[in-house]
């Protein structure tokens, strides 16, 4: 298992949801960055589990403990190294997983890919407890990125069949960023947070869950950044996007409606603005080629609904070869996208700053 992202800014991370810890490896930071640990815990904050009756019942404080790379709060340069510790963990609500897989999750495809030799708790590395490494990562990167003007940001964009409003693709700005921070739901309409907290909760009464998509904006991009084919921008964040479980799709600008334009709907035509090319649309989602044009970079991610439910389902016994009933236990989130907006954010800043340091 190689679980290693980057060319230029190496990430590395580990662990299993009920193991000992959990954690990252940063490698490829420049020496003598100042780093707010205060930012980066509120960081970790926004995905940390137990913190409200929309997610998991977990608690973990999810703190990180660095190992190694950091002095008086500056990168040294060598890698960086943090730890998270696990807590919180409930290991026999999983013991009935070792042989009778869930729909839905990792448990047969793991068992499968590594013999049986894979930590089943609580998903073990296939868990989402695994997005903690990349918030930190990503808390780290996006600090970079502010210093060079860079800002990301991201709101949920539906949750089931409730649809928010999308940003506004040319004038979306940080100070929009800043007032999603302060919402339980970041939702960029407050008239649909009701009705997606009871979408939530229902989903919870009923033993099920339910799904929905995040709308990331990347904000003070400069034109040049990214390549055509392998090493496109829209590449290197898919592949960033689909490393976060749950994900199962992504668009970048209008997306589908590309298949209802015309050509000359789609295309984002050119004008000067203050003296500089700018376009007058950003159907493309501020890339074009695989570079970056100097417009907001605007992706949507979609997140499935959480596999692990209370309700009776039909799976098979690995042992003995029967088809048998499941009724999950344990702790789990009726709807995970609430908790995923700060990962999408993250893979966006890891995105770009690999982009960058080329």
């Amino acid at each position: 298992m190689n679980n290693t992202f980057g060319k230029n800014i190496g990430i590395s991370i580990f662990g299993e949801s009920h193991g000992a810890g959990i954690g990252v490896v940063i490698g490829g930071l420049p020496a003598g960055i100042e780093l707010d640990f205060k930012q980066i815990e509120k960081e970790m904050e926004r995905r940390a589990p137990g913190r409200d009756k929309l997610s998991t019942a977990r608690k973990e404080s999810d703190l990180p403990i660095i190992q190694s790379g950091i002095w008086e709060n500056h990168t040294t340069g060598a890698p960086l190294c943090a730890l998270i510790k696990n807590s919180d963990t409930h290991s026999k609500d999983y013991s009935i997983l070792k042989t009778n897989m869930r729909p839905g999750h990792a448990d047969y495809t793991g068992n499968i890919r590594y013999a049986g030799f894979n930590d089943y708790r609580g998903g073990g590395h296939f868990s989402g407890r695994i997005t903690a490494p990349l918030v930190f990562a990503g808390a780290v990167a996006k600090q970079i990125l502010d210093k060079k003007g860079i800002t990301i940001g991201a709101h949920i964009s539906q949750i089931a069949s409730i649809k928010d409003t999308k940003f506004d693709s040319q004038s979306v700005s940080s100070d929009d960023f800043g007032v999603l921070l302060k919402k339980e739901l970041p939702v960029i309409d407050d008239s649909k947070i009701e009705n997606m907290r009871a979408k939530i909760l229902n989903a919870k009464a009923d033993g099920d869950s339910v799904g929905g998509k995040i709308e990331c904006a990347v904000v003070g991009i400069p034109a040049g950044l990214g390549n055509p084919f392998f090493d496109s921008v829209e590449s290197i964040i898919a592949h960033l996007a689909f490393s976060v479980p749950a994900v199962k799709g992504i668009d970048f600008g209008a997306g589908d409606k590309f298949a209802e334009f015309y050509g000359s709907e789609a295309n984002d035509e050119f004008y000067i603005k203050d003296g500089v090319v700018a376009t007058k649309t950003n159907n493309n989602g501020g890339i074009l080629g695989g570079i970056t044009n100097g417009s907001p970079i605007i992706f949507e991610v979609i997140i499935k609904p959480t596999p692990s439910i209370a309700k009776e389902q039909d799976t098979v016994n690995i042992e003995t070869k029967e088809e048998v009933k499941l009724q999950i236990k344990g702790r789990h989130d009726p709807c995970i996208v609430q908790r995923a907006v700060v990962v999408i954010e993250a893979i966006a800043a890891i995105a770009i700053l690999e982009l960058l340091n080329e």
